[in-house]
């Protein structure tokens, strides 16, 4: 007699030093040369940078290798620590007031940069989709700003309301801000 699986019920134990694991939302241009502002789109669940970045870390270091720092916009993020520690490895966190909106820089050792679209956390789900998939286009020389503008007739399931001005561009932030 052959037994079949168990299923359990009950969820896994995550401890107070392991973070829940779930997909990261994140698109990167290819290698090849691009041209534009951004290298790719990063839409993370919360504005808590240090629980955000040790996956994003871990993700991108195939691509950069250590990234001993990053560089991002004081008012993106909730109140951040000057350095995390993720896997043993030191990376120290600069906020600057100075730094563009809704963007963040991933430093290599080697000085190679990464700039990231930051897509607000609490974005519509196919807006946050839509603007992810326009970033990483090779050819897309579009700005940070022109980016976030969702031109609600070509994204799906975003609609304004009004009849006869579906083409009425809106951006990001509102919708994720109303």
């Amino acid at each position: 007699m052959t037994s079949a699986p168990h299923l359990s019920t009950t969820s896994p134990v995550v401890t107070a030093d392991e973070q829940p694991r779930y997909p990261l939302r994140l698109r990167l241009r290819p290698k090849a040369l691009t041209t534009g502002y951004v290298d790719g789109a990063w839409w993370p669940r919360s504005r808590d940078l240090a629980a955000e970045l040790p996956a994003l870390l871990a993700v991108l270091a195939v691509r950069l290798g250590e990234i001993p720092r990053v560089s991002y916009n004081l008012t993106e993020w909730d109140t951040t620590p000057a350095q995390i520690s993720p896997d043993g490895v030191r990376v120290r966190l600069s906020g600057f007031w100075s730094r563009p909106p809704h963007t963040v820089d991933l430093i290599a050792g080697d000085r190679r940069r990464l700039t990231l679209l930051l897509v607000p956390p609490d974005t519509e789900p196919s807006a946050a989709h839509h603007t992810m998939m326009r970033a990483v286009l090779r050819e897309n020389t579009d700005t940070v700003e022109d980016l976030l503008r969702v031109d609600v007739g070509d994204a799906p399931g975003v609609h304004n309301g009004r009849e006869g001005d579906r083409r009425r561009p809106d951006t990001l932030a509102d919708h994720a801000r109303t």
